[in-house]
């Protein structure tokens, strides 16, 4: 539609891109390079060793801007190539990059990522998808349960990036997802991802088998707002149309829910526009994730140094504080306003969207 085509924003490009010397070794850190010179990527520097460059500008502002603008190829630790439980989202998480070229000013990655918010991609994706065998068939958050045990073992790979943000100088996605459609893993799967993009139109002949559920991230333009850099919501959501009618699973991961004012109206809407995108796909396979907004001393701090100026809503008085695991302290809406919004919301899920599997609230 002429109006998602206005709205799209262009394919993130970075300014400079460094490549390791482990990453330049591998086929599809290779073939990376090959996407950065067809990307028009100029600066793109081939590093004689695997450490790289301090981003640190004059200040923390100075530091996010050129992180936001560099990618690094790089090959992936140890470490980081050991599925990890992701509750409650699915059974493993695990990388095929990390960071966002997006400017969410909620952004869930401040204070989770150390060091400057530069976007890596990792040259070896092959040998992190041949270490997910290992972990199928003894999953505990999704594998055993009543509601969500059909889906098989669930790899989540989207919990530090935004996979099809990146797809453009990367094709790490479309490998993936005709990983899981093709791959034999001795017993049954289901990748998963979350985008707030909507170029689409490289994922929808791959070989995907029903195995990979993209949802995409939507909201209200109360919060949409504070989302720059991203599709505006219209456009993800005829997105997700295409991919649905394309075969995929689907799903709508309503983040982060905030109680702006007419709440009620603007999330109404929004579930209104999700169904009559979403309306006459066969055999449709929807979910819907619900996942309220919250912060931590540490978020806070970071977002409040890359964004100094933002009006979202981070005062912690109106919060309630809560410890998480590990004692980790975070700040979460009342039990007053939680019990409304979540109620609000299962009533409209089921009139809105009734043929949707509602998977969670958090």
């Amino acid at each position: 539609m002429q109006s998602e085509q206005l709205t799209r924003p262009r394919p993130w490009t970075p300014t400079t891109a460094y490549v390791t010397a482990s990453a330049q070794a591998e086929p599809h850190g290779r073939a990376i390079l090959d996407r950065l010179a067809a990307a028009g990527v100029e600066d793109v520097r081939l590093l004689s060793g695997d450490r790289l460059p301090s981003l640190r500008g004059a200040d923390e502002r100075a530091t996010y801007a050129a992180a936001k603008r560099t990618l690094a190829v790089v090959t992936s630790p140890a470490s980081k190539r050991r599925p990890s439980p992701i509750p409650p989202s699915a059974d493993f998480a695990f990388p095929i990059a990390e960071g966002c070229p997006g400017h969410c000013q909620y952004c869930y990655l401040a204070g989770s990522l150390s060091g400057p918010p530069i976007t890596r991609a990792y040259a070896d994706l092959p040998r992190i998808l041949a270490g997910l065998d290992d972990v199928v068939g003894t999953g505990t958050v999704t594998s055993g349960t009543a509601a969500r045990g059909h889906e098989g073992t669930t790899f989540e790979a989207s919990c530090y990036t935004d996979p099809l943000a990146v797809e453009h100088v990367t094709g790490s996605l479309s490998a993936t997802i005709a990983h899981f459609g093709t791959h034999d893993f001795g017993g049954p799967v289901q990748l998963r991802l979350t985008t707030k993009y909507d170029d689409v139109d490289g994922l929808l002949d791959l070989p995907h088998g029903g195995r990979t559920r993209v949802r995409a991230s939507v909201n209200v333009p109360g919060v949409e707002r504070f989302e720059g850099g991203t599709a505006r919501v219209p456009a993800r959501l005829h997105a997700l149309g295409r991919l649905a009618r394309a075969g995929y699973p689907v799903g709508l991961t309503i983040a982060p829910i905030v109680p702006v004012d007419d709440w009620r109206e603007a999330y109404g809407r929004l579930l209104a526009d999700a169904a009559a995108e979403l309306a006459g796909v066969p055999g449709l396979d929807l979910t819907v994730e619900c996942i309220t907004h919250r912060f931590t001393p540490r978020s806070k701090e970071v977002q409040l140094g890359w964004y100094p100026r933002t009006k979202l809503d981070l005062e912690e008085s109106t919060r309630v504080r809560k410890h998480g695991r590990f004692g980790a302290v975070k700040f979460v809406y009342d039990a007053a306003t939680t019990r409304e919004l979540r109620s609000w919301f299962e009533q409209v899920l089921a009139r809105e969207l009734p043929a949707a599997r509602y998977l969670y609230w958090t």
